[in-house]
């Protein structure tokens, strides 16, 4: 293979192996902004070899033999942990005489090879500890996890490069100062911490499968994160019902990533969709996590509602079948665990469909009046669509052109002047 081909390879491998390599060395070291400096230093040391001694037979298992004896040296160079040092050399080498970068696999390294889910869960409470704020859990998560560049990060929440990079070093510093443990909590904390994991998985896919701001309607690459992610957590925690209500959501949601735009690149709303570009393999998988969510609980958490309502949805053949009585009666469920005003606009959404736009317009004026929801234009959207319904062209426009005017996304803006422009 020639060695732009191996350089090629080497990107590649190391984009699918980085966090399972980074999971392995930080459970030996037990920090995670060392991990990432010894798992680069071997990417340094693939770099070097490779080109000039071609690519391994299994190059995964080169990485990860690198990165143990590098774990291992630095253990011993700093004289800590001394007898962590000698218990990890025997249980991860085995052997003192093995060569660099060897891929033979000795029985501890099977053991390991299945202990690996562990550590990638690790990294992953590690990664979204309540300890960092929200924004440096989302960036840190897909850094070390995602296998994401900080460019890479930045472009994708459209933030200036040097602000996360500023917030990733903060986070890790935050992390080995207060010396968070590389660890699955115990059972008594486990809750929460798996709820600040979820709420981080959440964020990603939602800023990939509707960007809050810039001229992409939708970030496929950060809901694929997002879902890897949330399968390695199911994988994991077999028994967590939210984990796979999470994960249904995810699943069903990104089956319409294919139909919600069209041939020259511009949204198509729910409705206008067409269904037989939803991906159905991911509907059954979507369908399937749902369904184990509800029955490992015996009432339905936030997350396995949304869930419950994006099924209805992805059942529906064509829009005029769908379901929305049962719709506005999952919000409003929803609504009774989370006070939130866009729940609370969904349902009045999910009304209007069901028994007609009268009936939906008092809830949508009224939730156009709270002052939590002036900057929200969808709540502006939905207020000129019902008066759309009701004749009401002229507020109808004001309606839309509000919504434009709040939009942050400039194909969500487009979407709404041409609904003024059409009314």
């Amino acid at each position: 293979m020639a060695n732009p081909d191996v350089q090629r390879a080497l990107q590649t491998i190391w984009r699918m192996e980085a966090p399972r390599l980074l999971a392995r060395i930080a459970r030996i070291v037990g920090d995670v902004a060392l991990a990432e400096e010894l798992a680069q230093d071997v990417f340094v040391r693939a770099l070097e070899r490779w080109p000039r001694d071609g690519l391994p037979d299994q190059p995964a298992a080169w990485l990860t033999a690198v990165g143990k004896r590098l774990a291992i040296d630095h253990l011993r160079a700093r004289a800590v942990h001394a007898r962590k040092q000698g218990e990890l050399a025997q249980e991860l080498l085995g052997t003192q005489d093995a060569e660099w970068g060897s891929t033979n696999t000795t029985p501890v390294e099977a053991a390991e090879h299945a202990a690996l889910g562990d550590e990638l869960l690790r990294l992953i409470f590690v990664a979204c500890h309540p300890v960092l704020a929200i924004d440096a859990r989302v960036a840190l998560t897909l850094r070390l996890l995602g296998g994401l560049t900080t460019a890479e990060i930045a472009r994708a929440f459209l933030q200036p490069e040097a602000t996360v990079a500023q917030r990733i070093v903060r986070a890790k510093r935050t992390l080995s100062e207060k010396r968070i443990p590389f660890e699955v909590p115990a059972h008594a904390a486990l809750d929460e911490r798996v709820d600040a994991v979820l709420e981080v998985l959440y964020l990603i896919f939602n800023e990939g499968y509707s960007a809050s701001s810039g001229t992409s309607w939708a970030r496929p690459a950060l809901c694929e994160e997002a879902l890897r992610l949330g399968r390695v957590l199911a994988a994991q925690m077999k028994d967590s019902a939210e984990v796979f209500g999470l994960l249904a959501l995810m699943e069903l949601q990104a089956s319409r990533l294919p139909a919600r735009l069209d041939a020259s690149g511009r949204p198509v709303l729910l409705e206008r969709q067409d269904r037989s570009r939803w991906d159905r393999l991911q509907i059954t998988r979507g369908l399937q996590a749902l369904q184990r969510a509800q029955r490992l609980q015996d009432a339905p958490g936030i997350y396995t509602l949304q869930a419950a309502i994006a099924a209805c949805h992805a059942q529906a053949r064509r829009a005029a079948d769908t379901d929305w009585r049962h719709i506005a009666a999952l919000y409003a469920l929803l609504e009774t665990l989370i006070a939130s005003p866009v729940v609370a606009l969904n349902r009045a959404v999910a009304i209007g469909r069901a028994n007609g736009p009268a009936a939906a317009l008092p809830l949508v004026e009224a939730l156009n009046r709270d002052a939590r929801m002036q900057q929200y234009p969808w709540a502006a959207a939905a207020y000129g669509d019902l008066l759309q319904q009701l004749g009401r062209r002229d507020e109808a426009r004001r309606a839309f052109e509000r919504a434009a005017a709040l939009a942050g996304n400039e194909h969500d803006r487009l979407l709404m002047r041409e609904r003024a422009d059409a009314v």
